[in-house]
């Protein structure tokens, strides 16, 4: 007898139900989770023919049902295929959609600095908060286990585990349980030390391989934090003798030149963005976030792609730049932004 669709949504709504709960699930439960509109009378007549198909057990009498190994792997094999799926689809639109902001994002930067003649930098957006949407562990090789991480706001992190030797589809579809258990929907700054330590608890003999999974989860936690800033007109340094010490000068450019000590501006919290206002904040001399630009004064602002979502833009130049042609600048700016990314909404 082959699966139905309707037999098929059945099933998966008992996996995800016993996924959440550890608890038998029962014809009621069953049909508060699909979309069937089904009596609690015609799901129990398919869960028993789920039953006799070997997909659901039930482990003592008058108790609901579980799934069955049969079934996890008709979930690994076959419902998850959805899944990547929508990956593809959600990674496709990503790039599309981070191409475009990136092309923006450099543009703006040029603009600025030619039309200030001043150096600028502007950071990909952020996200304030992350939360774990989905992990699928994939094996694609005797030799090479995939890491997918999917998050809320539908980015794609893709990690590779090296591998001794093959792993059977039973352990790949159990560690996927109990991953998925432990962590999804959680935020970042919810997952700590004594989550890692649970989970690698549960996992008894597979714990260097849920160690491994947990490593490649904390480095997309990390890469996520960082942010690429571009930069433009750091060549304009030079039209201001005040800034043109050999020593100090050669230090400036290697900042906008390596940016990685950009870092403590990009991460600076000193300008919270408000729906009012965009955070304009004015850093004079040992003010500024960066080491290097401590004899430079540096105009801030904060951009809104959307809720939660946001992106720096700065201005650097001496002490006596012309505060108010860079401030009304970065007003224009701001709002030629909310009124483009408005329309991208």
């Amino acid at each position: 007898m082959e699966l139905s669709e309707r037999k098929q949504k059945i099933l998966e709504a008992i996996i995800r139900n016993y996924m959440e709960s550890g608890e038998p699930v029962g014809s009621r439960t069953v049909s508060k989770y699909t979309d069937l509109n089904l009596s609690s009378a015609t799901i129990r007549n398919e869960m028993a023919d789920l039953e006799e198909m070997g997909y659901i057990l039930q482990p003592h009498t008058s108790a609901g049902r579980i799934p069955s190994d049969k079934a996890y792997r008709l979930y690994v094999d076959t419902m998850l295929q959805r899944k990547d799926q929508e990956v593809e689809e959600m990674r496709e639109l990503m790039v599309e959609k981070a191409d475009k902001i990136d092309l923006l994002l450099k543009q703006v930067a040029k603009l600025l600095a030619q039309n200030t003649n001043y150096t600028s930098m502007v950071t990909k957006p952020k996200y304030e908060h992350k939360k774990i949407k989905f992990i699928q562990l994939n094996q694609i090789s005797e030799a090479q286990l995939l890491v997918l991480v999917i998050l809320d706001n539908n980015h794609v992190n893709n990690k590779f585990i090296e591998l001794d030797s093959g792993l059977d589809d039973g352990v790949v579809a159990q560690m996927n349980f109990l991953i998925n258990t432990a962590l999804n929907g959680l935020d970042f700054t919810e997952i700590n030390m004594a989550i890692m330590q649970k989970i690698k608890d549960q996992a008894g003999e597979y714990v260097d391989l849920v160690s491994s999974v947990l490593d490649c989860i904390s480095e997309v936690m990390s890469e996520e934090d960082d942010s690429e800033i571009f930069t433009s007109g750091a060549t304009n340094i030079l039209k201001y003798p005040e800034l043109t010490d050999k020593e100090n000068m050669t230090e400036l450019l290697s900042t906008f030149e390596e940016k990685q000590m950009l870092a403590a501006w990009a991460n600076d919290k000193r300008a919270p963005a408000t729906e009012q206002e965009h955070g304009i904040q004015v850093y004079i001399g040992e003010e500024s976030p960066v080491e290097s630009m401590k004899d430079c004064s540096v105009v801030t602002a904060t951009y809104k792609i959307e809720e939660g979502v946001y992106g720096k833009i700065g201005i650097v130049g001496p002490k006596r730049m012309d505060y108010e042609k860079v401030v009304g600048t970065l007003e224009n700016c701001m709002q030629q932004l909310d009124d483009i990314f408005k329309k991208k909404t």
